[in-house]
């Protein structure tokens, strides 16, 4: 990790807490637009599941956010990044294959639930506008939305860098706002403070069963707890701990407040009270406040959705860097290191917020749909972590009982959650089993194209190149010619590589050049190795990048030549004699393959399925020499069979003409 990066995770400052509060605290942070009027729905107020969803609430901050995140899952940093990916990285090392499974599903399902929080988010923000304005329909109210998100996606290209400067200030006023609604209903009912007793949330569930579902909904107050993990890296874990004890305290003072003023309107429905948009967190603001509390509430959306957005980018490129998503274009619109933006992705995302506004029309019917994926994502970090304390060697007294109490309340969860299926849940559950279905495609593919690719000795080739980079009966193809090698160790190569140079045109060169790019498991890194195969003929450049890195070969390989010839390891000018005369630098030509199914290929059915989608999903994706950073006027892209499980030697009769026959022997 770079020292400005090991700085910010452990360093303690002002405005570290202040950029948290713009960074981490979104989507968890507005979570009081919409979590207690899902609690009630239009049932008639309720006190005692006004009290009994409070309870859940405030317990289920203080378990699922505060002590397995915040203090449990922040601990599982990968050099200071976290994130599922990040936490996936960290524990493959465990060389367990299956943990695959929970990292692909979580990481899914993570994208999933960012086609739904920004609608979910600005909508029930804009709403609030019905509390003032009641004849506005709910056509123009999803206008007002659209053209929001639309506003928002088209400025990321741009970066965040000025928007940021905005954020933090604009979060602290929120959550002071949160705070100080919270507080004046607190003080005209303080009964409600007895539902920090645990006693309440036991009655709601316990003495009735049917407020099981309940949980459904009290989960939304701690959805945000995974994007919170995964953006550690922004931040660093200390100022999160520290800002979320304000941000914690805001956030239950707010929903109390919301409880106090429900228990006060006992037997009245929301609809009664505020309309067909009824919301306690408007409601229980002085009518002079309202106009105020809805532009603070819109922006505050609006930064939850774009923190969500940045996430979905980040995330993207670790499953690219780990061989779970095609190779897709990143730009990098500012210096900011790990800022980015996919503008794949981000037209992806808008179209399918979109789309759930279209087709879920209100806040209301999309608080049915959310949360049903994100859980899914809790239960694998869950299982992640895990893993994670026992590479770490936590004593099972401790791990067993941590692990089993998370499962059983995540599964909880769930179960509640999965009562939302049939009325919107499946929606962001179908988009995550896609998602899924991607992810695990384009793995296998990769391992199973791996397997089959076939790896020689360099030793055996050293004498034949040497001969072949003198050989002035054959053209020169190019002074330098540099090969991508997927090959790990330093004296082996691919057999296809080998054949390009040799048998497919020979081709030669006054320097054969071999790049391998080796991925590691730390985020950010940045080194490189030297290694002279064949002296003034061969040689090999390992470089290692961390999982956020960006993969810029044209740019890192002419920064190893510039080192090089400072030392005087290597002579890079044309070897043509009136440009060598002149010191010009030689041409350098890269060659990359593109590979095809062969139809010589022996393959199973699922393997058959598998490549087939890879082959469809790769002519869609970035090309190979966009995604090495190349520039595409010195590329050559050779193509080259895939032979997978060759057929066995054929048996051929030979048949003889009849002279051939009758001929004496």
């Amino acid at each position: 990790m770079s020292a400005q990066h090991q700085g910010l995770h452990n360093k303690l400052t002002l405005a570290g807490l202040l950029v948290t509060l713009g960074i981490i605290y979104g989507d968890i942070g507005t979570s009081p637009l919409y979590v207690m009027k899902a609690i009630i729905g239009e049932h008639p107020i309720n006190a005692n599941i006004a009290l009994g969803g409070i309870s859940c609430i405030f317990w289920t901050l203080t378990l699922q956010t505060t002590i397995k995140y915040v203090i449990l899952t922040l601990s599982a940093d990968n050099n200071g990044e976290g994130g599922i990916f990040a936490l996936y990285a960290l524990v493959r090392r465990t060389k367990i294959k299956w943990l695959i499974i929970p990292a692909i599903i979580g990481g899914s399902a993570l994208l999933a639930d960012s086609i739904i929080t920004p609608p979910i988010s600005v909508s029930s923000a804009v709403e609030g506008i019905r509390a003032i304005y009641p004849q506005i329909t709910g056509e123009t109210i999803q206008y007002i939305v659209i053209a929001i998100l639309v506003l928002l996606f088209t400025i990321q290209q741009f970066g965040t860098k000025l928007v940021g400067r905005f954020f933090a200030p604009m979060m602290l006023i929120w959550f002071v706002m949160l705070g100080t609604l919270g507080i004046i209903q607190i003080v005209s009912h303080a009964e409600v403070l007895k539902a920090i007793n645990p006693y309440y949330a036991y009655l709601l569930l316990a003495e009735h069963p049917d407020h099981f579902y309940v949980l459904g909904f009290v989960f939304l107050c701690t959805t945000g707890a995974e994007a919170l993990y995964s953006d550690m890296g922004h931040c660093g874990r200390k100022n999160i701990r520290i800002s979320w004890i304000f941000v914690k305290a805001m956030l239950v003072l707010n929903y109390f407040g919301q409880g106090a003023w429900l228990i006060h309107h006992e037997g009245q429905t929301l609809k009664e009270l505020g309309g067909d948009f009824g919301n306690p967190f408007y409601l229980i603001m002085a009518d002079w406040f309202q106009p105020i509390g809805i532009i603070v509430a819109t922006m505050a959306a609006v930064i939850a959705s774009q923190a969500l957005i940045s996430g979905s980018f980040t995330l993207i490129n670790e499953a690219m860097r780990l061989n779970f998503w095609p190779k897709v274009k990143i730009k990098y619109p500012t210096e900011l290191k790990g800022q980015l933006y996919i503008p794949s992705i981000n037209w992806l995302l808008l179209a399918g917020c979109i789309m759930v506004v279209l087709h879920f029309e209100e806040s209301g019917n999309m608080e049915a749909a959310y949360g049903l994926s994100i859980i899914l994502c809790m239960i694998m970090t869950t299982i992640l972590l895990n893993y994670y304390m026992i590479m770490k060697r936590v004593k099972l007294y401790i791990l067993i009982p941590v692990i089993t109490v998370y499962l059983a309340i995540e599964f909880c969860f769930l179960v509640a959650n999965l009562d939302k299926f049939a009325h919107g849940g499946y929606v962001t559950l179908f988009i995550a089993v896609g998602l899924i279905g991607l992810m695990a495609t384009w793995w296998k593919a990769k391992k199973i194209s791996k397997n089959y690719t076939k790896i020689v000795k360099i030793d055996h080739y050293k004498k034949v190149l040497a001969e072949l980079s003198v050989d002035l009966s054959i053209p020169k193809y190019a002074t330098h010619l540099v090969y991508m090698t997927n090959a790990n160790r330093t004296d082996e190569i691919e057999e296809k590589v080998m054949y390009s140079i040799l048998q497919k045109r020979p081709k030669r060169a006054d320097i054969y050049w071999f790049v391998h790019v080796n991925i590691l498991n730390e985020p950010y890194r940045m080194d490189y190795k030297v290694t002279e195969i064949v002296k003034d003929d061969v040689i090999r450049i390992d470089f290692n990048l961390g999982f956020r890195e960006a993969t810029k070969i044209n740019l890192m390989f002419k920064e190893v030549l510039r080192d090089m010839v400072k030392h005087g390891e290597v002579d890079i000018t044309s070897r043509y004699e009136s440009l060598n005369k002149n010191n010009i630098i030689g041409d350098f030509k890269f060659v990359l393959s593109e590979k095809f199914l062969s139809n010589d290929s022996d393959v199973r059915f699922d393997e058959k399925i598998i490549m087939n989608t890879y082959f469809l999903i790769k002519k869609l994706s970035l090309s190979e020499e966009k995604a090495f950073g190349l520039d595409s006027s010195s590329v050559k892209i050779e193509k080259f069979p895939m032979v997978f499980h060759p057929p066995e030697k054929l048996v051929l009769t030979r048949v003889f003409s009849k002279d051939k026959e009758q001929a004496p022997h």
